[in-house]
């Protein structure tokens, strides 16, 4: 069933098209701790990343980004990027679930507003 899926949808893990170009051009690069396996072509041009699990761009570590879009040339692992004390773990977006942001007055969060500033239009 999975196999079907990958043939028929880009969102259940890789589609059928960069399972052969990853198999036939892909040189694996490293793993990161989300399982997320990372690869590059031969000549070092193109660099992408087969996602464990959901296929969400927040999955990816601040270090392999950098990798991917060519930011850093080498490798995360072997000159690990600095990190603060106010730095918090990455989390997955959020938006569409119960735990999504919803500002004050947002008809999502429940509340509404009352203004006293605005007088509504009215058609004479």
């Amino acid at each position: 069933m999975k196999f079907i899926l990958s043939l028929l949808t880009w969102w259940n893990n890789q589609t059928i098209g960069t399972r052969i170009f990853t198999w036939r051009h892909g040189v694996p690069v490293g793993e990161d701790d989300l399982g997320n396996k990372y690869y590059e072509n031969k000549d070092g041009s193109r660099r992408w990343v087969i996602y464990n699990g959901p296929i969400e761009g927040s999955r990816v570590p601040a270090e392999w980004h950098g990798w991917l879009h060519h930011t850093f040339d080498n490798r995360p692992g072997s000159n690990p990027l600095p990190t603060h004390s106010w730095e918090k773990p990455s989390e997955p977006n959020q938006t569409g679930t119960a735990n999504a942001y919803h500002p004050k007055g947002s008809l999502a969060a429940g509340q509404t507003v009352v203004r006293s500033d605005y007088e509504a239009w009215q058609p004479e």
